[in-house]
């Protein structure tokens, strides 16, 4: 091998992708992103068009017309509003409760070294393959045994164990890639195991958080089946899912009705991910470092 032809001390540069391989990502990237949006703007298109454009056999992915007028029957109906903040009380206890919950859990199962250890963390794994629908009817009759039927807590409790599992598998790696050497050093500092707990760690994990906390809202938030379930006859006690039953008629779905219903369910959640967005993308990717 001549001189010229040896690689430099420096090592190999990560060779970039050509102009022509950036634009087929780009592209691919861009098609991609409408394929996901398109239903969202079909949706919040229906709710505007007027009731004649809605119905019509030839549908436009565009109104010359647009109305509020399906809104306005959203808002119209009856409790509409307490069944929004029903849906927000639910899905806040679930997201704070769970987050609690699983960032101690994940720190014990990390930090400390127990007996059948290993057994709860594969318990763990097992309780995210069980289907949700399975576990309706026993779920039913453990509610009417508790006294929570007609209640939040129905609702409640049921979404907490479902999103545990998942949110203390995800935070157990966040806990475990912070060094041990931390936790020492602030031991040193006159720092007691709780302090550390909640001034420290809590801190470097936070990414971690905001991440289950998404999939725990979104799943609460767009719960239809332990609502329609547990539920029955205080209707006082249901969330915004329920509502949009009221616009499925026998003779003819008010789609104008739903497809407001939906939009109006879609803005919290759009809202929560604006506001967890930066820890969300850190989270995803694990941003704890040494």
């Amino acid at each position: 091998m001549t001189p010229a032809s040896r690689p430099s001390g420096r090592g190999f540069r990560r060779a970039r992708p050509g102009r022509p391989g950036r634009l087929a990502a780009e592209a691919t990237a861009l098609v991609t992103a409408l394929v996901v949006a398109f239903p969202l703007y079909w949706m919040v298109l229906s709710a505007v068009k007027p009731e004649g454009e809605i119905q019509s056999a030839e549908p436009r992915p565009w109104t010359l017309a647009p109305s509020l007028d399906s809104f306005h029957r959203v808002f119209r109906q009856e409790d509409f509003g307490r069944y929004f903040l029903n849906s927000l009380l639910v899905a806040g206890t679930v997201v704070l409760a769970s987050a609690v919950i699983a960032f101690l859990a994940a720190t014990a199962v990390t930090r400390f070294r127990f007996r059948f250890r290993t057994t709860v963390l594969i318990m763990f794994l097992i309780a995210q393959t069980v289907p949700i629908e399975a576990l309706t009817i026993p779920l039913f009759f453990l509610m009417r045994d508790l006294g929570q039927l007609n209640t939040l807590g129905a609702l409640v409790l049921p979404h907490l164990a479902f999103s545990l599992p998942f949110a203390i598998w995800m935070l157990r790696g966040f806990v475990k890639a912070v060094p041990e050497a931390l936790e020492e050093a602030a031991h040193l500092d006159g720092a007691g195991r709780t302090r550390f707990l909640w001034q420290i760690l809590f801190p470097l994990v936070f990414p971690g958080l905001v991440a289950t906390s998404v999939f725990s809202f979104i799943s609460t938030w767009n719960d239809f089946l332990f609502a329609k379930s547990f539920i029955i006859s205080d209707t006082s006690q249901s969330t915004l899912p329920m509502a949009l039953l009221v616009f499925f008629k026998p003779e003819e779905n008010d789609w104008g009705g739903i497809m407001a219903g939906s939009t109006v369910m879609t803005v919290p959640v759009l809202v929560f991910f604006v506001l967890v967005q930066r820890r969300l993308v850190s989270g995803l990717g694990g941003a704890v470092k040494d």
